[in-house]
């Protein structure tokens, strides 16, 4: 049998192995927070923003963004019908309805139009989320945003490297959130990352992710609201700077195997892959392809395809609309029918230049099968 492609690793080095040894021989007591704060400002600096506090997930660093909004019970938060439920489940444990609207043929991201004709006097926030790299339309959110008096939430878990015109994703909302889940460009096993620009949301959220104990709280273990536990250990964070003294290097090699498959499948009618718009850059999380309603291609095709040739690949976001505990209905039509006909491609940092042309060649079998 062939030897078997997974679909993601991580790519650590003796580096990380080095400053997570040092973090857990050394960095207890007075050091407990030093490759937190380091990390935090290395990250802060790399997307340009003025503040940044690591987390235990993305989940977490979005749960509590919405509560320092003020999103709670009877409010509204609209977001894409095609996610994963991390994306919504923070609006729901907030007692908040979350409001799916269906997607862009292109981007497979929100559509801005049906986010404006959603928006009621219920409506608390908008949830921009950058599926597998591929980016929001930003400004006309934003414009909408504004219109409305709406914050524009940006969930960049799978966006870390992609830039819409000159701005790192991530950084253009009223916060946004990053993951560094194993399956991640930049990992750090699990934990993720709250940013903002906005100087009393971050004082609010920094409160939250601390039992609820403020900055600058004299007494000892008082804590000044009842706040979370989604904070980052010290060795996790330790892995992270190692991380993030190579996140040139990871994103580039993220971006080459996405652009390899390009090459691959040039010419390759009915397929399409994600998207990288003039003035923008795709991060290149997750390399997807979506085949045309007219190859008669579905989603059970092509896993039965890849198994068969011993790759590991995954199916592309069912509609959260369709989940019983968020609906169960039908999805919206073109998450739907996107979802129905598309796979997510093997996209490890190492993978050989053969190994593509094997995933590659299953594809192309596809279209003539």
């Amino acid at each position: 049998m062939k030897a078997r492609i997974l679909y993601t690793k991580p790519s650590v080095t003796e580096l990380e192995v080095g400053y997570a040894t040092d973090a857990t021989r050394n960095g207890w007591g007075e050091r407990c927070y030093d490759y937190i704060h380091r990390f935090e400002a290395q990250f802060r600096e790399h997307l340009g923003v003025r503040h940044a506090i690591a987390t235990s997930s993305a989940t977490g660093a979005l749960h509590m963004g919405m509560a320092a909004l003020g999103i709670g019970p009877g409010d509204e938060v609209i977001l894409a019908d095609t996610n994963w439920i991390a994306s919504a489940a923070p609006i729901v444990h907030l007692g908040a309805t979350p409001v799916f609207v269906d997607i862009l043929a292109d981007s497979w991201c929100l559509d801005p139009a049906l986010v404006e004709r959603a928006i009621t006097p219920r409506t608390k926030a908008i949830l921009a989320v950058h599926l597998y790299g591929n980016l929001c339309e930003m400004d006309a959110l934003r414009a909408i945003g504004t219109a409305h008096g709406l914050p524009v939430i940006e969930d960049a878990a799978e966006a870390l490297g992609s830039v819409w015109h000159g701005r790192r994703a991530g950084s253009m909302g009223a916060f946004g959130a990053f993951s560094f889940h194993g399956t991640k460009t930049l990992t750090t096993g699990e934990g993720g990352m709250f940013v903002t620009n906005d100087d009393a949301l971050f004082d609010t959220v920094n409160t939250l992710s601390n039992h609820g104990r403020a900055r600058g709280q004299a007494r000892q273990f008082w804590p000044d609201m009842v706040g979370y536990k989604y904070k980052m250990s010290n060795v996790q964070a330790a892995i992270g700077c190692g991380q993030m003294e190579r996140i040139g290097e990871l994103v580039a090699r993220k971006r080459a195997i996405f652009h390899r498959y390009r090459a691959l499948l040039a010419g390759c009618d009915g397929i399409a892959l994600n998207p990288e718009p003039a003035g923008c850059e795709n991060g290149a999380w997750m390399p997807t392809a979506v085949f045309a309603p007219a190859t008669g291609v579905t989603r059970e095709a092509l896993q039965a395809a890849f198994a068969a040739e011993n790759i590991d690949a995954r199916v592309f976001f069912h509609p959260l609309s369709s989940l019983p505990v968020l609906g169960g209905h039908a999805g919206q039509p073109l998450a739907a029918g996107i979802a129905a006909r598309a796979i997510n491609l093997p996209s490890y940092h190492d993978m050989t230049d053969e190994e593509q042309q094997r995933v590659a060649a299953v594809l192309r079998g596809m279209r003539h099968g």
